[in-house]
């Protein structure tokens, strides 16, 4: 059975997504777990994952957030497609003042 939801990738997605493999080596098996979930359930109807749409976000840049432990996926969704916009890493130091 094929998901409902094809994946496509920008040229900048794959860039980070080439020096995410080299550096991380969990990040492969991330990576396969957000192209599964986001191709069943992208908008997260289920709520059974870590998805938020991100307000103030213009499309075309990443409208929707997927975070799987320390890495964050950003995507859009256009049809029967979504469009895999950014992936990285949420630093230790992102929600702490300094």
């Amino acid at each position: 059975m094929t998901p409902p939801f094809s994946v496509r990738t920008s040229l900048h997605f794959d860039r980070l997504a080439e020096t995410l493999t080299r550096r991380q080596p969990d990040f492969a098996a991330r990576y396969d777990r957000a192209r599964a979930i986001l191709g069943h359930d992208p908008y997260n109807r289920a709520r059974q994952h870590h998805i938020k749409k991100l307000e103030s976000i213009p499309a075309g840049a990443g409208q929707w957030r997927l975070a799987l432990g320390h890495f964050r996926f950003r995507y859009d969704v256009a049809g029967q497609d979504f469009v895999l916009k950014y992936c990285g890493l949420r630093r230790e130091d992102t929600y702490r003042d300094r």
